[in-house]
């Protein structure tokens, strides 16, 4: 089986027509979240870690107050160019995403870590919604992202692009930053650097160095796209930036000005495939970018509220009992059908039974390690066929109902998407699909988050899953 193209990542629920129960409509839009990043003296090993949850109470949530205004980090208010809001004795380090939004969360994952053994401040743009429907409103970071606890978490601030440069400027800034995408993809017939569409709404004019051939994680004669951490780093650095002013640059599409890479905002096209020993690092346990960032990048508390509330309704919980312990499930299928190769999709794909197992195996160790008798199952699954909706309900397994709740018609289309994932991270234990980034993520935050077992549905075969 060849893996999914990882920069493709069409994760959206699918909305079943069929109704699994009544659900409560009502609801109310969270409020704007106030952007301010904390700085403490943490250890970068911290762990945060929640007890095994016989209820997910989001009341409790450690309130995470700041330590610091994010405005220390920048002259002030934002301003129309964006260099007359940088600090001169302050070194930053931005990027920019174009790969869904599971992808863009890994990306801004890496970004970070790049900022933290670049000694940099990162500036986060807000994320676009390419994969859902590009009429959607980007959403800000710190939306999503609870941005107090995790600079609390990894010891350094955090800027979101909206706090620096003012949303609404028509001001273009002109700006040199390095091309990793032209150096890894070179194998192919014209690299080019990766663009985003969030450049053009920064209004940013960017004369693009292509990166040296030595960033590449693999060895030259291998097709992959990845870089390497520690070789990207030496180029925020004096020497190794110097060494390498002379590679080949593109000027800038507006003004047609070549500028060399900005030693004040280090500045890369794409950071999603970075690595630090292997291609596709997410997947495992040792990941410098999850262990240092990515389990820290807990959601923000008011849209945790939002789906926690929808698991609720989901499950039938009455108003005064507490939100119980449940395994999520997320299958993928959609445009992994197009891996099949000629293969029925009933026999590609894992069949619900096959799924069910995987269930048993979870609600087991659940039991014998932690005591926890769970038999709520929640399932989020981009498949479009009905009756296999119907063979979930038999299953006597639930999912949210996004139609009857009027998910995007209260909050906008981007929130079954980020309820889908919260609702992942928050079961006592999970199910996944091989192959998916938001399966790994969701996989990889119950592990970390709530000690929680966790399976991998294998597929692509007749009993691909068999054990």
């Amino acid at each position: 089986m060849d893996r999914q193209d990882a920069y493709d990542d069409p994760e959206a629920p699918f909305i079943p027509t069929l109704r699994s129960k009544p659900r409560a409509t009502k609801g109310r839009k969270p409020s704007p979240r106030t952007i301010c990043a904390a700085l403490a003296g943490i250890s970068l090993l911290s762990f945060v870690l929640i007890k095994p949850l016989s209820s997910v109470d989001t009341q409790d949530v450690p309130s995470y107050s700041a330590a610091f205004n994010s405005q220390s980090y920048v002259q002030g208010p934002p301003t129309q160019r964006l260099r007359d809001n940088l600090r001169n004795d302050t070194k930053y380090i931005t990027s920019w995403t174009s790969a869904g939004w599971t992808n863009d969360v890994m990306t801004y994952g890496n970004l970070i870590y790049l900022a933290l053994i670049t000694e940099r401040i990162p500036i986060i743009a807000k994320f676009l919604s390419s994969h859902i429907d590009s009429s959607a409103p980007p959403f800000a970071f710190g939306e999503i992202i609870d941005v107090p606890r995790l600079t609390k978490a990894i010891g350094i601030p955090l800027l979101e692009w909206h706090e620096v440069k003012h949303s609404e400027s028509q001001v273009l800034d002109d700006l040199g930053c390095w091309s990793v995408w032209e150096s890894v993809e070179k194998y192919k017939q014209d690299p080019r650097p990766r663009g985003s569409p969030t450049i053009d709404r920064l209004k940013l004019d960017i004369s693009w160095t292509r990166t040296p051939d030595w960033v590449k994680l693999t060895s030259p004669g291998i097709e992959d796209d990845h870089a390497s951490f520690w070789s990207l780093a030496t180029l925020g650095f004096p020497q190794a930036r110097s060494d390498n002013l002379g590679l080949p640059n593109h000027p800038s599409p507006q003004h047609q000005v070549s500028l060399p890479p900005d030693e004040h905002l280090l500045c890369f096209d794409f950071l999603y495939f970075v690595g630090a020993q292997r291609t596709w690092e997410w997947e495992w346990d040792y990941s410098p970018a999850w262990r240092f960032v990515g389990q820290h990048m807990r959601w923000n508390v008011s849209i945790e509220r939002l789906a926690d509330a929808h698991a609720r309704r989901a499950m039938n919980v009455p108003v005064d009992k507490p939100t119980p312990p449940y395994i999520s499930i997320h299958i993928r299928h959609g445009d992994f059908r197009d891996q099949c190769r000629g293969i029925p999709l009933d026999q590609c794909f894992a069949p619900l039974s096959v799924i069910a197992r995987r269930v048993s195996e979870v609600q087991e160790e659940l039991r014998t390690q932690k005591g926890l008798e769970v038999t709520q199952v929640i399932m989020t699954s981009d498949e479009l066929d009905p009756e296999w909706w119907s063979g979930v309900r038999a299953l006597g397994w639930t999912w949210v109902d996004y139609a009857t709740e009027r998910t995007e018609e209260i909050y906008g289309k981007w929130h079954p998407v980020f309820i889908d994932a919260i609702i992942q991270s928050n079961g006592a234990g999970f199910v996944g699909t091989r192959g998916s980034t938001m399966s790994n993520l969701a996989l990889r935050r119950v592990q970390s988050w709530h000690n929680g077992p966790t399976r991998i549905v294998q597929w692509g075969w007749p009993g691909a899953d068999d054990h």
